[in-house]
């Protein structure tokens, strides 16, 4: 993100055995906003983080180069429904991090919120991309 640049936030929320739990995020939608994602970042609110739209179900496979946060990313169905989870994710690497299977989007949070939140693979992502609020 280009310093001063307006960032535009959408409401995400994740349905868990937990309860609701709210996000706003940010939609990286295009080939470049998915290319650069959270890269540089020096912080990321609590409540808030990146969600990777592919715009059709295909796998997909992410690294940490030049993310200096830890962070956990939910591999999401076309359904909204979470295939699978990396939890904290170790900055910088050049490791794959894959979906277990066909995904429509990642979404990446701050490391830790997982675990805080006991959100697990089968889980349900509500947000516009999926078709729709609740």
């Amino acid at each position: 993100m280009a310093a001063g640049a307006e960032v535009e936030l959408s409401e995400l929320v994740i349905v868990s055995a937990s309860g609701r739990h709210a996000f706003m995020v940010e939609l990286a939608d295009s080939r470049e906003e998915r290319a650069i994602g959270l890269m540089f970042r020096r912080d990321l609110g609590p409540d808030r983080g990146m969600l990777f739209n592919y715009r059709r179900t295909q796998p997909a496979a992410m690294w940490m180069k030049n993310t200096y946060l830890p962070l956990d990313m939910l591999f999401i169905a076309d359904d909204g429904r979470v295939v699978n989870i990396a939890e904290d994710t170790v900055p910088g690497s050049l490791d794959t991090i894959a979906s277990a299977g066909p995904v429509r989007a990642v979404l990446e949070i701050n490391a830790g919120t997982v675990a805080r939140l006991g959100i697990a693979p089968a889980d349900r992502v509500v947000h516009r991309i999926f078709g729709g609020g609740d």
